[in-house]
């Protein structure tokens, strides 16, 4: 029973790690950018969601009307006026760039919004539960892990069934031949990174219904997506579902044994598939 408990709760946490970490393999697939401000744009989301809520009210679940396009708009226009400059360059380039973000955003919302916790109020759905083998599981998790699935499987189709799929890792693999052919190239990446903004949108808003969160929590955020993306592989986005599974697993397990070394046997487990499979578990191998 206490297997099966654990093992539930790594799929529940897994889902939502899985949606921290499906942009960051989203942009690192198409652009090969690391954006160090991820976590923080993850951040910027649910305090969207918050205004949203604090300005209309709405269900912060409805919020997502307003905050995946609002997101979208800012992840093209960012890549459009600033990204783009520097695709393909240096590749400390986009560190630096992406780096000075994260510490500008997370100075603007300590100035917004102070340095106080807050979260997203969700109402029965946070606490209700249902009972499989015994085991008690959260409605709010089984949801998060059902949209995470959705998103990566929505991801997947896009990009292997559609037109614009075949565009996007078309200019992934040769910019250059695919410029010749009459694609603006710079679109195709703003294109990819709204896309990628979308997706952060939702784990934004799904994180701050889950747990308290503040302007400083980016870096973390950041961190976590970045050991899933490597232990699923980079650019796979079911690499990525795969990832937060196990990172939630051992964490899970970690909690068991001690809830004061969760994140610690996290870390391990990174470092170790790190160390085994520099490839991930599920790389990405060709289109």
């Amino acid at each position: 029973m206490a297997i099966l408990e654990v093992i539930v709760q790594a799929m529940m946490l897994g889902g939502l790690y899985a949606l921290f970490a499906a942009g960051l393999a989203l942009v690192f697939g198409i652009m090969r950018i690391v954006n160090l401000a991820h976590g923080d744009f993850i951040v910027i989301a649910g305090f969207l969601a918050l205004i949203v809520t604090w300005a209309i009210p709405v269900h912060p679940f409805v919020s997502l009307l307003i905050v995946i396009p609002v997101m979208a708009a800012i992840g093209y226009v960012l890549q459009r006026g600033l990204l783009n400059r520097i695709v393909g360059a240096d590749p400390m380039a986009p560190l630096l760039v992406t780096f000075g973000l994260s510490i500008l955003i997370q100075n603007a919302l300590l100035q917004a919004f102070s340095g106080d916790t807050r979260k997203l109020q969700a109402g029965a759905i946070e606490t209700s539960s249902m009972s499989i083998g015994g085991t008690a599981v959260g409605h709010y998790p089984i949801l998060v892990f059902v949209v995470a699935v959705g998103v990566i499987w929505g991801l997947q189709t896009l990009f292997y069934k559609t037109r614009l799929g075949y565009v996007l890792r078309a200019t992934s693999d040769d910019a250059q031949t695919v410029r010749l052919m009459g694609v603006d190239h710079r679109h195709i990446y703003a294109i990819a990174s709204a896309l990628a903004f979308a997706v952060i949108a939702v784990a934004g808003v799904l994180m701050a219904v889950r747990t308290n969160f503040d302007p400083t929590l980016g870096p973390a955020r950041l961190l976590t997506a970045f050991e899933v993306v490597i232990i699923g592989g980079l650019g796979s986005f079911w690499g990525a579902l795969i990832g937060g599974m196990v990172l939630g697993l051992a964490q899970a397990i970690g909690a068991r044994i001690d809830p004061g070394i969760q994140m610690l046997v996290g870390h391990v487990v990174f470092l170790l598939v790190l160390l085994v499979r520099p490839n991930g578990l599920m790389p990405k191998v060709g289109h």
